[in-house]
């Protein structure tokens, strides 16, 4: 089983790019399965609604998954019913259903699960606790954790506790990839933050001027998504068909010229 898990999709410019790869990337790559965090797909490059999830469902995402800004531009009832579009499990008083999924695959099930974390973010639930009550009783064979946070040491931590339970956790929120795609002892996939799918010249999908005047003054600035030669970002997961182990973990690149 090979499990897809793409970046953050930010802004128009990082869905159109999606969209004209992602369907040749799944076939080069012999995905079975690809879970996009669409987040930051909405023009404005924070949340998404209705028409962009159903645009990246048409372009190859089995599952999407969210964080932080995910009732930004959305009500929570499309995550309810929208079986496959996930928000962040621990967000407080939201509905069961709205934070995982399990897909049926025909011989074995795959459960995606979608966490946000605490550290540096909103006050929500806690996610180790979360996750615990999402994973008891799950038969599924495959399980995959987005999480979806600021702190590195709270997602590395997270994929520790659950290595041995899950196939795989991969991060999501800080747009910039890590360079420590691998498998933790117990047979976990993980990366700690699989980058964003979005302009190349940018800060974290933001135009640089205006992320350097955010940070050079401290003041109030009003953000805009880049424009130019994009980049997606992912991780692709191989995991044992019998046991749901990961048996390798690859981040992976798709750039348009940038020069």
């Amino acid at each position: 089983m090979k499990i897809l898990c793409v970046g953050d999709v930010v802004g128009t410019p990082g869905l159109d790019f999606l969209c004209r790869r992602l369907p040749g990337l799944k076939r080069r790559l012999g995905a079975d399965i690809c879970i996009v965090n669409g987040e930051n797909a909405h023009p404005g490059g924070v949340g998404l609604t209705r028409s962009i999830a159903e645009d990246i469902f048409a372009h190859g995402a089995d599952v999407i998954t969210a964080g932080n800004h995910a009732l930004r531009r959305a009500e929570e009832s499309l995550y309810e019913e929208t079986e496959a579009l996930l928000c962040p499990a621990n967000l407080p008083h939201l509905s069961p259903r709205a934070g995982s999924v399990t897909l049926d695959l025909g011989r074995c099930a795959l459960t995606v699960i979608d966490l946000a974390g605490v550290a540096f973010l909103e006050p929500v639930d806690n996610p180790f606790d979360t996750a615990d009550r999402l994973l008891e009783g799950d038969t599924a064979r495959f399980k995959v954790v987005d999480i979806h946070a600021e702190s590195t040491a709270e997602k590395q931590a997270l994929a520790w506790y659950l290595d041995g339970r899950v196939s795989a956790v991969f991060g999501t929120h800080t747009h910039v990839p890590t360079a420590d795609a691998g498998v933790l002892p117990g047979g976990t996939g993980f990366i700690t933050d699989v980058g964003m799918t979005g302009p190349v010249r940018s800060v974290i999908g933001v135009r640089p001027e205006l992320a350097v005047q955010k940070q050079r003054t401290h003041r109030p600035v009003r953000f805009e998504v880049a424009d130019g030669p994009c980049r997606l970002d992912a991780v692709l997961f191989t995991c044992d068909d019998t046991s749901g182990r990961c048996l390798s973990a690859e981040a992976v690149r798709e750039c348009e010229d940038a020069r």
